[in-house]
Order: C-alpha cells, then structure tokens, then sequence
C-alpha cells in the first residue's frame, strides 16, 4: 500500500514539474501582440525586453543606436494595442520621443543619424491597466 501511494506521488509532481517547465509565460501574449508590429521590413534585434509592472512602475531598458540605421520599436502590454506608453531618452535624460503624444502608440520608427546610447522607459497607462507585463521589441532596416 504505501508503494502506490509513493508512486502516486511521484506522478503527481513530476506532472506538475513538466507542466510548469513548459507553461508559457505570462508575456508571451503580449510579445505575440508586438511581433506584428515589427513587419517584414525589419530584423529584429533578438532580444525581448520584458519587465513585470505593478501599479506605478517604471521598467528601464539601456541600448544603442547606432547611426545610420532606421529603429523599429514595439511596445506591448495586454491583449491589445495603446496600452503601454514608452519614452526614449538619450544618456543626459533628455526626453527624445514619448508615445504618449501620439495616443500610445503602438510602435514607431527612429532614423538614427549618429550612435546614440539611450535609456528606454516603459509603464502603462494607469488609465487602462493597473499590473501587467510591458514587451518591447527592437527591429532594425538592413
């Protein structure tokens, strides 16, 4: 008797352990969301930057950009587009771009005359969500 109960334990975690190891994450909706805002156009960078955010926070993502390149940014929180507002600054913390001023779009395009080294920060739109995962995806012009 205690065998079948040792080995139904060890069913059942091993069942829970392989269903987390393959659960999506819950970004991956709004990464999916993003995707299809950086079109054929563009390469992606390969990186997805993902941050966490509750109530008021802000993520920050660093990066270069390099000069004489077109910049795709796409940012993403939810289940659909406006929801996330991200501004880009240079290294002094002057304000270059915010999408705030155009209705929280969804992406824009960037056409970078010299490198820059800049600061990108993400938050929602307190007036859409309170907690939710911000995405931004990078894609570039060849």
């Amino acid at each position: 008797m205690k065998k079948i109960g040792f080995k139904i334990v060890v069913i059942a975690i091993s069942l829970i352990s392989f269903n987390r190891i393959y659960a999506q994450s819950p970004c991956d909706s709004s990464a999916t969301l993003c995707e299809k805002n950086i079109t054929s156009a563009f390469i992606s960078d390969g990186q997805d930057y993902r941050a966490l955010l509750l109530d008021d926070e802000i993520a920050e993502f660093n990066m270069v950009l390099y000069g004489g390149s077109t910049y795709r940014f796409a940012a993403c929180s939810g289940f659909s587009d406006g929801n996330l507002i991200f501004s880009v600054y240079d290294k002094e913390r002057n304000l270059l771009f915010t999408n705030k001023e155009y209705s929280n779009s969804p992406y824009w395009d960037f056409k970078i005359t010299n490198t820059l080294d800049c600061i990108i920060e993400a938050n929602l739109d307190p007036n859409v969500a309170a907690s939710g995962c911000a995405v931004l995806l990078v894609g570039f012009k060849q």
